[in-house]
């Protein structure tokens, strides 16, 4: 099966990967052995066409340090390579993002799927300009009711979007190496956040404000960021201004994986997710299968992991509250042991192998 993902974040990114980046090549780590795989990718400074670990990449857009040019020119790019050479391939995946208009769903000369990651809804206004993101939550609305085929991550999407029933969908959902099941489970004296550096959406400034508060009871304990992404100036301006002894606590790895990310992840005294927006974020899942206790924002997406037992959640937007389930975390070692247990429990069923085949049969049914 020839198959074209228009992936419009890839490895060596300017902006950054995130969780939908690593979701496609952990999928086609596997399924890419069987399948000719073509990623079309968002155009960055550098990005030449041709085969990055055993995928090949085709890059198209304009080259810009403006994130909204970048997207907008990968929108239309995209959608003329499509409709010039879709009829190449037997299906089409369309990563869907409300804010890279690619007008795709009307195209119908091979099966195309779009694979939604989330669902920002009213909080666009909270980010952008009024205009920008009454477009935003517009096409958000309206865009997905129009495909025929589509893969969400989580359940709760779909609830959100209020899809109509002849969709033809499927919930497949993020998963985990499963060497992390299998990693001791050390603890180190420092807290980690894992994933994108993006202030407004992960809310890394509320979670530099909790670290200063636990940093009064606990100075021995350490705050880790690992990631990057286009947000690196603005963190860097926040931890410019904090106490020194704070900021010489705090490091900055940058972007991390395989043997360093399984290392970090192992280690972890807790593990941070402050977001106040996600879908399943890939970071708790290998979290909670690195045996880590994990602390997440009480948004509905993560609700069910809460109410099973395999996180503690704070109240989203609340550092105050974010340093007290870290503090309570730090001080009861029974409860943190406890969570880092039911939650590799529960994650061994969410390996990258066994999802890959869902995402391929699901594929092959098209």
């Amino acid at each position: 099966m020839k198959i074209l993902h228009l992936l419009y974040e890839s490895k060596g990114d300017y902006f950054g990967i995130g969780g939908v980046g690593v979701r496609a090549y952990e999928l086609y780590k596997f399924i890419g052995k069987r399948h000719d795989i073509t990623l079309l990718c968002k155009k960055y400074k550098g990005a030449k066409d041709g085969v990055i670990n055993g995928i090949k990449h085709v890059f198209c857009g304009i080259e810009s340090n403006s994130l909204t040019v970048a997207l907008l020119s990968y929108a239309l790019f995209a959608s003329i390579y499509v409709r010039l050479n879709g009829h190449k391939y037997d299906v089409i995946i369309e990563e869907f993002s409300p804010a890279i208009p690619t007008f795709l769903y009307s195209y119908r000369k091979r099966p195309l799927v779009a694979q939604i990651q989330g669902f920002t809804g009213w909080r666009y206004f909270g980010k952008y300009n009024p205009i920008y993101a009454l477009t935003l939550f517009v096409f958000e609305h309206i865009f997905p009711k129009l495909y025929k085929n589509l893969i969400l991550v989580n359940a709760v999407t779909a609830r959100r979007l209020n899809l109509p029933k002849d969709i033809n969908m499927a919930v497949i959902p993020n998963g985990i190496d499963e060497t992390l099941l299998k990693a001791p489970m050390g603890e180190d004296s420092y807290i980690l956040y894992l994933g994108r550096i993006d202030i407004h959406t992960k809310r890394l400034d509320l979670l530099i404000k909790a670290y200063e508060d636990v940093y009064k009871s606990y100075p021995e304990i350490k705050l880790v960021i690992a990631g990057d992404g286009r947000d690196m100036e603005k963190l860097n301006t926040i931890l410019s201004g904090l106490d020194e002894k704070i900021r010489k606590n705090i490091s900055l790895p940058g972007w991390v994986e395989k043997e360093q990310k399984l290392e970090y992840l192992s280690n972890a005294f807790i593990v941070v997710l402050p977001s106040q927006y996600e879908v399943q974020p890939i970071t708790v899942t290998e979290a909670l299968a690195a045996g880590r206790a994990v602390v997440v924002s009480d948004i509905e997406e993560l609700e069910a992991a809460v109410k099973a037992g395999l996180c503690v959640s704070f109240k989203s937007g609340d550092y105050k509250s974010l340093a007290a389930q870290i503090i309570n975390l730090i001080k009861d070692t029974e409860l943190r042991h406890t969570l880092g247990r039911t939650g590799r429990q529960w994650a061994c069923d969410y390996h990258w192998e066994k999802l890959s085949a869902d995402f391929e049969n699901f594929l092959l049914t098209l």
